[in-house]
């Protein structure tokens, strides 16, 4: 691997084509520039998660149409969508934004030294926040913030999160409980007593407990990457309650099971219960709403992995393997 910055370029990790991260590297790359709308940022830190190895793998086969049919496209060269570090130069047309600001956000490609990204993607990270957090927070978080908009949790209600030691899950362990809910979640066995610090007032283990063990019916019920069965996540709603499916991980190679979330929120308009299935929105002002309940305190990013830049595959398959409690972070560059 290539190690060494040469002037005018930047480091970057960089696939040629669809497969495991035995194909990944680091390679120098021409600095980018921002253009109209747009920042460039010195990446202190990049998270990864099972979005990142959908993209580097080229799975489900359906995701090509968008990636790149027999190799990765131009924008999907690099992995990696969250970041966190510093602005290094702005666009024309980027309002309240200047050289050396914090960020964080979203772009194409964030395992690089440099990226550029539009304003549109991105938000002042708390303070509070180390570099590696803030790096965690925007593609998991915004996923776990806008299903809990979406599904309307409000003070009172019972929640069920179902996945709830991952990326997604244990932020939306978190955001329910923050926002008055009382919150059952369904976790393996050793992350147990990490959904309870997350603020989880049940805990039911996946391997051996039924979801509907505590005898009550959930008004509620995110379901992430569960892969189980619709009628078993439906049984367990009151009879008005929301489903949310976000993700999935079975179903074969053309669909990784995403006809499920599909068939489910099909099914909705026929059914009393509503059924959705979640689709995130890389939104700065989202992130922003979300960043102004992490900065209560109520919420907190769990770093399960830092790896170092050059041993970003092994972060990558860290997540791959199921492993990760909470967010799986690559150290790209020093920030201060």
């Amino acid at each position: 691997m290539n190690l060494h910055r040469k002037e005018g370029a930047m480091r970057a990790i960089v696939q040629d084509q669809y497969g495991g991260t035995e194909q990944l590297r680091v390679a120098d790359l021409p600095d980018p520039r921002p253009g109209e709308g747009e920042v460039l940022v010195r990446v202190g830190a990049a998270a990864v998660d099972r979005g990142t190895w959908h993209v580097m793998t080229g799975t489900p086969l359906l995701a090509r149409l968008g990636l790149g049919l027999r190799t990765p496209g131009p924008r999907y060269r690099t992995p990696g969508r969250d970041f966190a570090g510093t602005v290094e130069a702005v666009g024309p047309g980027v309002p309240g934004w200047a050289v050396g600001d914090p960020v964080h956000g979203t772009a194409d490609g964030s395992l690089a030294e440099l990226v550029v990204t539009s304003v549109r993607r991105i938000a002042h990270p708390p303070a509070d926040l180390s570099t590696e957090e803030a790096a965690a927070l925007p593609v998991s978080g915004l996923t776990a913030h806008q299903a809990i908009r979406g599904a309307g949790v409000a003070p009172g209600q019972r929640v069920l999160v179902v996945g709830s030691s991952g990326g997604v899950g244990h932020l939306a362990v978190q955001l329910a409980t923050a926002a008055g809910a009382t919150v059952t979640a369904v976790c393996g066995p050793g992350a147990a007593d990490l959904a309870r610090r997350l603020g989880a007032h049940h805990v039911l283990d996946r391997s051996r407990d039924a979801l509907d063990a505590e005898g009550v019916r959930y008004d509620v019920v995110l379901d992430i990457a569960s892969n189980r069965p619709r009628r078993e996540l439906r049984g367990v709603l009151t009879e008005r309650g929301t489903l949310v499916c976000i993700g999935t991980e079975s179903g074969g190679r053309l669909t990784a099971g995403l006809h499920h979330s599909m068939a489910a929120a099909l099914l909705s308009p026929f059914v009393r219960q509503r059924l959705v299935m979640h689709v995130s929105k890389e939104l700065g002002t989202d992130l922003a709403e979300l960043d102004a309940i992490v900065a209560t305190g109520a919420v907190r990013p769990i770093i399960d992995l830092v790896a170092p830049f050059e041993k970003a595959a092994t972060a990558i398959d860290h997540v791959a393997a199921g492993k990760a409690r909470g967010k799986v972070v690559v150290s790209v560059s020093p920030t201060g």
